[in-house]
């Protein structure tokens, strides 16, 4: 999938689920078939076949968001392939219904929000008040300057540090984020990708400082590269530089650090560039598949990694397409590591996944409906069965949430947890004859787009043509298009509109944070060893020009040395230059 070729599953399994559909008889007998047939041609004469002209609800041409066209009924005709096998039972394989037997009856999901901004202070309080709420996972958001590799005092800075995420420019801003929170009984999440390695290192220096050994770290840096590349836009070198340094991460965390995920594959920003339900599933699925690739160029066995790689899916606003969205990427997951890559073991074919309800779905008009589309977007994920969710405020289209949005967001999640039932059976909606006839249509999708990455090269170069980038935005187009034309309704948008002057107020980032980190950054510099920070960098430079070499080990040191978070990315700018994306419109 990498690198690509003529690789005939991709084919042969999309194929096989054309075949299967052209099946009867398998769940249901032919007799019981036959008859619902019968009612269905009977239904259909009575309510749509005497009036003479399509009915005003197929004139309209019902689909999903990802454009699948839609019947008004689904009956167990839709079904009638389906062998119970692919179905199955929860936490058996192919764990369509869940990656554990008793799912939430068991625990519930990990609850995070996102938090972070400003300065590591405001970050640190914010975690804190979040735990106090019942928060059961710590999630934190970095700026600008931190995602891109530039220290708070660089000139490319200037008005960023802490606006969308806490700053990070040394390990003594992460000790401050930490303070007073034992590492070694929570589980953070921490968005960032290019310099991931980097901030990887610095929450094990503070777990040191803690005096907590870097093994029993629990959580996940997202760290992956490829879809920067096809949708976020937030790399610092070329692709194959970055997938290098995540070799390194993969090798470095299955020996040192058995309990951290250290890549969290994100299909929810391609989902957020514009991509359908359809090409998220499948663009994700293909980056999960490289650096299962990666891994195993690395010298690793699949069994040794795979239990380690957690995927991030988005939950927007097509309720059963999320659903069935969900349960298809499971399926197909295990499939494939199975019958492509030969694994064996249970927990490497489990795909265990965090959900985020979607930001593109938040709307600055009437942003108190945003709490009601995050509710739905929430339930969408648990009936699909994350492991770990977190849910947007509702007005995170102004600004960075306040604490009251906070906590309306996660009290949703525990309403949802505490109040709906929900959660008391496991996969509520299998058996859906709509939700497993959509199950089966995404997954088909999934398997083309496997095919066409496969014969345009692999991975890499479906990236670096701009073929998947150009895939997203005709998608997004589309999608646009058909709001403009009011062919999809967003409430408060187009339809039900008002004029709202000031409709609520928002958290406000001034440049009290930016002066307080410069001043904190300047007495780092001042009171670390230069010596040996110079050294520690030098051999990590060093490190980065041997691809043989693991930087992992030298990156900890020089952290540890309070080397900076530019000094160290611009190590790698000198050895590995730049990147270029391809146009591609």
């Amino acid at each position: 999938m990498l690198r690509g070729g003529k690789d005939a599953y991709w084919r042969r399994k999309a194929k096989e689920i054309v075949e299967k559909r052209a099946r009867e008889g398998t769940l249901y007998d032919g007799k019981a078939i036959e008859n619902v047939r019968k009612g269905l041609k009977q239904w259909e004469d009575a309510f749509y076949g005497t009036r003479g002209a399509a009915p005003a609800d197929e004139k309209r041409g019902f689909q999903t968001a990802s454009g699948i066209p839609l019947k008004p009924l689904y009956t167990p005709i839709d079904v009638s392939n389906a062998e119970y096998p692919d179905q199955g039972f929860p936490g058996v394989y192919p764990f369509l219904r869940g990656v554990h037997p008793t799912m939430y009856r068991g625990r519930p999901w990990t609850m995070r929000m996102f938090s972070g901004f400003g300065t590591p202070e405001d970050t640190n309080k914010r975690l804190k008040l979040l735990l106090e709420h019942g928060e059961t996972g710590l999630s934190v958001a970095f700026d600008m300057p931190t995602l891109y590799g530039y220290d708070c005092d660089h000139q490319r800075a200037h008005g960023e540090v802490g606006r969308c995420g806490v700053n990070v420019s040394s390990m003594k801003d992460m000790e401050v984020i930490f303070d007073g929170i034992p590492l070694d009984r929570v589980s953070t999440s921490m968005t960032i990708n290019a310099p991931a390695t980097v901030l990887t290192c610095m929450y094990a220096g503070v777990a040191k400082k803690q005096g907590v050994p870097i093994a029993r770290l629990r959580g996940t840096a997202q760290a992956d590269m490829l879809k920067e590349y096809i949708a976020q836009k937030e790399w610092v070198y070329p692709p194959e530089a970055h997938l290098r340094l995540v070799r390194d991460l993969m090798v470095f965390a299955t020996k040192e650090m058995p309990l951290w995920n250290y890549i969290s594959i994100s299909g929810y920003h391609i989902r957020e560039a514009g991509s359908s339900a359809a090409q998220e599933l499948a663009f994700t699925l293909a980056d999960g598949f490289g650096y299962v690739e990666l891994g195993l160029e690395a010298g690793l066995k699949v069994e040794q990694f795979a239990p380690r790689l957690s995927f991030f899916f988005n939950s927007t606003m097509d309720f059963f397409e999320e659903i069935a969205k969900f349960r298809a990427a499971r399926r197909i997951w295990a499939r494939v590591l199975s019958e492509k890559y030969g694994v064996k073991d249970k927990r490497s074919l489990l795909m265990r996944f965090h959900t985020q309800t979607s930001g593109a779905s938040l709307t600055w008009q009437q942003p108190l409906n945003n709490a009601v589309r995050t509710a739905i977007e929430a339930l969408a994920a648990v009936l699909g069965g994350t492991q770990s969710l977190h849910t947007n405020s509702y007005d995170e289209a102004w600004a960075l949430p306040t604490e009251q949005a906070v906590e309306v967001a996660l009290r949703t999640q525990q309403i949802i947890a505490e109040e709906t039932g929900v959660p008391n059976v496991i996969d509520p909606l299998g058996g859906s004859y709509y939700v497993e006839w959509l199950t089966e249509q995404i997954e088909e999708e999934a398997y083309k787009y496997f095919d066409r990455i496969d014969s345009a090269g692999g991975l890499l170069r479906a990236i670096k043509t701009g073929y998947l980038q150009r895939e997203i935005a005709e998608n997004s187009y589309r999608l646009s298009k058909r709001i403009e034309e009011g062919k999809d309704s967003v409430v408060g948008v187009n339809k039900y509109a008002k004029s709202e002057k000031k409709p609520i107020e928002t958290l406000k980032i001034n440049f009290k944070a930016q002066r307080s980190q410069i001043r904190r950054l300047a007495a780092v510099k001042l009171e670390r060893n230069q010596a040996k920070v110079k050294a520690a960098l030098s051999k990590m430079g060093k490190a980065f020009e041997n691809e043989d070499a693991n930087s992992i080990y030298p990156m900890l040191e020089a952290v540890t040395q309070y080397a900076t978070l530019g000094e160290i990315v611009d190590e790698g700018r000198r050895v590995w230059g730049r990147f270029e994306e391809p146009q591609i419109l």
